[in-house]
């Protein structure tokens, strides 16, 4: 009886310790934003701030271009996501395992590479602008503003909602497609009818995941935006902005933006759970060799597509060995870009990136495998009630995440801000909700009765667990931890607002020399992050086994 309680005291105090860390890293911070929005100057609560933003034009106007934006750009990444989808699916396509690697690392990127990739490419003196309006005899004026916004976070995004597609189609009975086919029905027919209810469920998750990533991202529209300015670059603006900042204002705004982000999240829960089928990939779909019409048309899409998504990588990567003055390129081949970045007051930026990367990927393992255990095999309330924080990071952007770690982390007696423990975690909390969806899933394939029979045996419930459970979780959960790795890497929202100097990271370095116009060793910094994502893909497809990635 003494040791059943022993183990029974030993998961209900990890189960409470994880609780407790949950409290202070991810409840604690967004509710003392709640309280600073609505706490006065004179110490008063009010409303004030809230009717502030509603009441001129000029902040409102944000939130309007934000919608405007995002909706457009989801709708763009969601159709082109689907067609991607349903072509490779069902078209043999020459080179499908390198387009597929294409489409990843496109989606991989953040988004404000992209941003500036097309500003080199489409800006006002970008190499595609000089040409068009040297044969043309034309003065365009670059893509900034709304449509230069929109083609960034489409070209972007699109292989999210793509991945998500691919893997609901796999899991599909075709004999239903088949059937509709043999009775006559077009392929767009075929689409619209069969295939786009089946996968409806995928479609709505990863549009509103298109949805919350275009809405709270700041770089791209601070890069390409000029006049259009977003809600999220006012939010940057008020509280990180050089004159005139305001942190209840501050404050405010990020309340706004998570209780958009809430809303959307049950919203998207609520329709996918009533549109969900559930069948059995009987006869999965494999895709077909095609002739004729269909096959060039197939071929020259998808090719048009991968292209134009992965532009921006093949420009940074190219550009990065460019001589530039100042925003120029000269057009000469050098080595210099990379001499400078690897400067010893430079070179920290790379190892910071890497090291705040690893430590942050160890917690979110660490934590992942030990939550989803005690959820799935401990349950109680505490765990039911972790289970239900556990999803709070997943609706809290990573700009509003950063700010109010400053809030709550900027005094004694947890003093972080200014240091790399603050990056770290940060970066785990991003990643945490997608790590522990990843370790449920994994162990709940695990029969508990492997765990029954080594208990059975004499070993003791701590042994099994660090034994048999943890090893048969690991190649999946090592699969997880590669492509978290690649996505925390790549993490810009959050580590802006919390970096200094001494904790700059690849993608705040990227973004600070793109401001200054340092567009060479913006390059030069892009290419090792795009070369080290890469790198990682390749690991991932190695230790896992698969040729593509779906979700």
């Amino acid at each position: 009886m003494t040791d059943s309680r022993k183990k029974l005291n030993m998961w209900l105090v990890l189960a409470f310790a994880i609780l407790v860390l949950f409290l202070i890293f991810v409840v604690y911070p967004p509710a003392l934003v709640l309280y600073k929005s609505v706490l006065m100057e004179d110490g008063t609560i009010s409303f004030d701030y809230f009717v502030k933003f509603f009441s001129k034009k000029y902040y409102w106007s944000t939130l309007l271009n934000s919608f405007k934006v995002t909706i457009v750009s989801t709708l763009v990444s969601a159709i082109l996501g689907l067609i991607m989808a349903f072509v490779l699916r069902s078209v043999k396509i020459r080179g499908s395992g390198m387009l597929n690697i294409l489409i990843v690392i496109s989606y991989l990127s953040p988004p404000f590479i992209g941003a500036y990739a097309w500003v080199t490419l489409l800006g006002r003196n970008g190499f595609i602008t000089r040409i068009l309006n040297a044969v043309f005899n034309t003065h365009l004026n670059g893509i900034y503003g709304f449509s230069g916004i929109v083609l960034a976070f489409s070209m972007q995004s699109f292989p999210l909602v793509y991945m998500y597609i691919s893997g609901a189609l796999k899991n599909m009975d075709n004999s239903l497609n088949e059937a509709a086919e043999s009775l006559g029905c077009t392929v767009f027919q075929r689409v619209r009818k069969i295939i786009v209810p089946l996968v409806m469920p995928s479609l709505l998750a990863s549009s509103l995941l298109v949805f919350m990533r275009v809405f709270s991202d700041f770089g791209t529209p601070m890069l390409i935006g000029e006049g259009y300015k977003t809600f999220p670059v006012l939010l940057y603006s008020e509280f990180m902005g050089e004159v005139n900042t305001d942190d209840h204002y501050a404050a405010a705004l990020c309340v706004i933006v998570i209780t958009i982000t809430l809303v959307l999240f049950f919203l998207q829960k609520y329709i996918g759970n009533r549109l969900t089928y559930s069948m059995s990939a009987l006869k999965p779909m494999e895709a077909k060799k095609v002739t004729g019409l269909r096959n060039i048309l197939a071929h020259a899409f998808v090719y048009l597509v991968v292209t134009v998504a992965a532009l921006p990588q093949l420009t940074v990567i190219v550009t990065s060995f460019l001589q530039t003055r100042g925003a120029s390129y000269t057009g000469k081949i050098t080595l210099e870009n990379y001499r400078n970045i690897l400067m010893p007051k430079n070179v920290s930026t790379i190892t910071n990136t890497y090291l705040f990367g690893l430590s942050a990927i160890l917690l979110v393992v660490v934590l992942g495998i030990l939550i989803s255990y005690l959820t799935v095999r401990k349950k109680s309330f505490l765990t039911a009630a972790l289970d239900t924080l556990t999803m709070f990071p997943y609706i809290i952007p990573g700009s509003v995440l950063g700010i109010s770690f400053l809030y709550a982390f900027n005094k004694k007696p947890l003093l972080l801000s200014g240091t790399a423990i603050i990056i770290i975690i940060a970066l785990c909390i991003r990643r945490m909700p997608y790590t522990i969806r990843s370790s449920t899933a994994i162990i709940g394939q695990i029969s508990q009765s492997v765990e029954e029979a080594a208990i059975s045996l004499g070993s003791t419930e701590r042994k099994t667990f660090l034994r048999i459970t943890v090893p048969m979780m690991m190649s999946g959960v090592l699969s997880g931890a590669i492509m978290s790795w690649i996505t925390l890497i790549s993490e810009l929202s959050s580590s802006i607002i919390l970096y200094t100097s001494k904790t700059q990271t690849l993608t705040v370095a990227i973004y600070v020399e793109v401001i200054r116009s340092n567009f060479g060793n913006a390059a030069a910094y892009s290419a090792i992050l795009t070369l080290t994502s890469i790198l990682s893909l390749l690991l991932f497809f190695k230790l896992s086994g698969k040729n593509d990635i779906s979700v």
